[in-house]
């Protein structure tokens, strides 16, 4: 089987089985566990695990069924994850094949599912030798391994354009017509601020922390909380999310799935981990039923 071999493990998160599985331990110590709920999906950040893998973790495990649903994960077929930095003209992609390697095992492409999303929307069909090294995806792999080590997987990057929402919908209607129970997980990180990404509108220092923290990301926040597709669109000019794309498909996946309400479950900032006047942002949401 062809696989998407890592290209962070080791650098930007752990390289072992047995490194990743006592981070994730710690995360969820760290951050009192998983939330409970009937949750469909949800919305990661992807910095380097010290920054922002605990954010992640919480919201991954949370997507876990409830314990009265069953008694492990096996009733999760598929993980949709929907990720990747690219601009309104870039053209989307996904990965139709094979499997994607982690520390924790390999996980298998879902092919029948990524084949039907494929064969109805315009979208790049990519295979494991040609699939493009993002961390906006990798560093999601390992949580999902541990989380549902019997799922399969669709991923997809997704361009901040008309498309997006298309490819979340679609990508759900597929999975029900092949009786797939999925999770959907779209990540993100917010505001890339200072001098390293050339923006730094509210100057520098403790005033331009308070400005992302309390105004640029919220405002980001206020349209996920609010499922909103064309209002994340619009914040493009905000410069408050890298991968807009993919939180209008998983919010439009997210709906099509039955989520009504969202859970903002965490926020944070690389400041807090690492003084600078160059940092990032970092949300965790979660979609629920009811």
């Amino acid at each position: 089987m062809e696989k998407k071999r890592t290209a962070f493990a080791g650098t930007w998160y752990p390289g072992t089985a047995v490194e990743c599985e006592a981070a994730i331990e710690q995360f969820l110590k760290e951050g009192q566990g998983r939330v409970g709920g009937d949750f469909v999906g949800g919305i990661v950040p992807h910095a380097g695990w010290h920054f922002s893998g605990s954010i992640a973790c919480r919201v991954i495990a949370s997507l876990q069924p409830k314990e009265s649903d069953t008694d492990n994960t096996d009733n999760i077929d598929t993980i949709l994850l929907f990720g990747a930095h690219m601009h309104r003209q870039s053209e989307p992609f996904i990965l139709t094949h094979g499997c994607v390697e982690t520390p924790l095992g390999e996980i298998e492409v879902d092919q029948e599912l990524a084949q039907n999303i494929a064969g109805g929307v315009s979208i790049r069909k990519r295979s494991p030798e040609k699939f493009p090294d993002e961390n906006t995806l990798e560093l999601q792999y390992p949580f999902i391994k541990y989380f549902f080590p019997g799922a399969k997987i669709v991923v997809c990057g997704v361009a901040p354009s008309g498309l997006a929402p298309i490819i979340g919908g679609m990508a759900v209607e597929e999975a029900k017509k092949l009786g797939r129970s999925i999770r959907i997980i779209g990540s993100t990180d917010m505001t890339h601020y200072g001098p390293d990404f050339g923006f730094t509108p509210a100057g520098l220092g403790k005033k331009a922390v308070e400005w992302v923290t309390t105004e640029n990301d919220q405002s980001a926040i206020a349209v996920m909380k609010e499922m909103d597709t064309a209002g994340v669109i619009a914040q493009q000019d905000h410069r408050n999310m890298c991968c807009p794309g993919a939180v209008v498909a998983t919010l439009a996946a997210c709906k099509k799935n039955g989520a009504v309400k969202a859970i903002e479950l965490d926020y944070a900032t690389s400041f807090e981990k690492s003084k600078s006047d160059s940092f990032v942002g970092y949300a965790g949401m979660l979609y629920v039923r009811s």
